[in-house]
């Protein structure tokens, strides 16, 4: 096997042991970036409803406390603020949904469905929990969902929802007495689930990993035909002329042209050493000429 075969050959399995090594290296870092940019949204999502929900306490609620005497206003409940602006949003990005389930909301479109029961019934098992992660198949793709439990801290929530006799009779008339009743102090009754779409990341990894993976192969491979340039230039082309002279005075040729080496490296120092072999070989002749 040639000198230059066996190098591409050594090249090439250090070529594609490295691929492998730094492909290993880069799509798992691409991917847990993908991770950390779902989990930051939703985090970023989900204080943005909790800001709304601060506002509509602090703000909204008592410029209305005088109305809600003969009309219940839903724009004075902090968790119909915060879903009211997400609905507005989820029109325009379909793929984020926000939600406060709740397994006896006053709202009915509050209600939980399974899995969000599930998660409050988690809060509900560890009070130490305050918050959960996960991810969940929809139609549109994967999900990933940040949850943190809704609990009645403050007692003033307790006026409506107590009973319906206690309620204020304006929340009655719009809702009814049978739902969004008999919830306790320190009670989690829900939780706040923003989802966004962990598709959409994890694609842009995909794609930067695609555009990552070939620039490295275009460098090897460019690295490649360098070092073959070289290798030929250097070590091949001179080895070769040495070889073709060394045939021939093997040969009996002893007018062979000496071969002129132009460097001093370990090739210039084996044609100097076959020059003095030829010189002795020629010097040999001659005398058992005479």
């Amino acid at each position: 096997m040639k000198l230059l075969a066996k190098f591409n050959l050594a090249f090439l399995a250090f070529f594609a042991l490295g691929l492998a090594s730094i492909g290993y290296v880069a799509w798992d870092e691409l991917q847990r970036n993908a991770r950390e940019e779902v989990s930051q949204d939703a985090r970023l999502l989900l204080e943005s409803a909790i800001a709304q929900r601060n506002y509509t306490v602090a703000q909204i609620r008592p410029l209305l406390d005088i109305q809600m005497k003969f009309l219940f206003l839903p724009q004075t409940v902090p968790a119909y603020a915060a879903t009211e602006v997400f609905n507005d949003m989820h029109k325009r990005h379909p793929e984020f949904s926000y939600k406060e389930a709740a397994l006896n909301p006053t709202n009915p479109r509050d209600r939980a469905v399974d899995w969000e029961a599930d998660i409050i019934q988690s809060f509900r098992n560890n009070a130490d929990r305050k918050e959960i992660t996960g991810e969940r198949q929809t139609p549109d793709g994967p999900s990933y969902y940040v949850a943190r439990p809704l609990r009645i801290v403050d007692p003033n929530c307790l006026v409506c929802h107590t009973s319906a006799e206690v309620a204020p009779a304006t929340l009655v008339q719009q809702y009814g007495s049978a739902n969004g009743f008999g919830w306790k102090l320190n009670e989690v009754i829900g939780a706040q689930l923003i989802s966004v779409p962990s598709a959409i990341p994890t694609a842009r990894a995909n794609m930067a990993f695609k555009h990552f993976m070939l620039s490295v192969a275009g460098v090897f491979i460019a690295v490649g035909l360098l070092l073959n340039l070289m290798l030929w230039r250097i070590v091949i082309q001179p080895v070769t002329k040495l070889s073709a002279v060394a045939d021939r005075v093997s040969k009996g040729d002893l007018e062979a042209p000496a071969f002129a080496a132009t460097s001093r490296d370990e090739i210039s120092e084996l044609a100097a050493a076959f020059g003095r072999m030829r010189k002795s070989i020629v010097g040999a002749m001659k005398m058992l000429g005479e």
